[in-house]
């Protein structure tokens, strides 16, 4: 039946085709366009083909800044000591001050007798402060405990405590050897 359709269709059409044979060289014409368009195509491709790695190396920067920003979104605040209350507030406010005093002392006193001191206070020190952060993120998770907050008072006072010994370390240090300077003019 399609056929029939077909073949009534080409009847009709017959006296519209053109039957006519091309003019000599018609076929090496064609071809010589053909490669034409092909040398441009050619030559086109070769520019864009070295943009290619720049927008690679440029969408992956976008990707990755992308990424990050989106991270940075979905984290959780941590918390601190001044998030939970105004008077855990004051009291990190003191602690704070009261390390970066005694830090301030303790820089002063630096000399080639108390560097080895001064330097495993400070390692003490970051070791102390890193505990800190845990803690930060335990009290963030654990929402406010109260085991969370003392532990996170007592890193303070240890950070304290630690640069108190090395101040007065460093005093018996010094009284030693001017005791024994004294000693020797005699």
């Amino acid at each position: 039946m399609e056929k029939d359709q077909i073949d009534t269709l080409f009847g009709r059409l017959e006296k519209e085709f053109d039957i006519n044979s091309p003019n000599s060289g018609h076929q090496n014409r064609f071809l010589d366009k053909l490669k034409q368009q092909h040398t441009i195509a050619d030559n086109h491709s070769h520019k864009t083909s070295y943009w290619k790695p720049f927008l690679a190396v440029a969408a992956s920067i976008v990707l990755c800044f992308s990424i990050f920003t989106f991270m940075q979104q979905t984290e959780p605040d941590i918390k601190d000591l001044a998030s939970v209350s105004p008077e855990l507030s004051k009291t990190q406010d003191f602690f704070t001050l009261a390390i970066e005093n005694e830090l301030a002392t303790l820089e002063t006193e630096r000399s080639p007798i108390t560097e080895e001191l001064i330097n495993d206070a400070l390692k003490q020190l970051r070791v102390l402060e890193g505990n800190y952060e845990k803690l930060k993120k335990d009290l963030t998770e654990s929402g406010d405990d109260k085991r969370v907050v003392y532990a996170m008072i007592s890193n303070f006072q240890n950070r304290i405590d630690v640069l108190e010994q090395v101040l007065k370390t460093i005093e018996e240090v010094k009284l030693f050897k001017d005791n024994e300077s004294k000693q020797n003019t005699l």
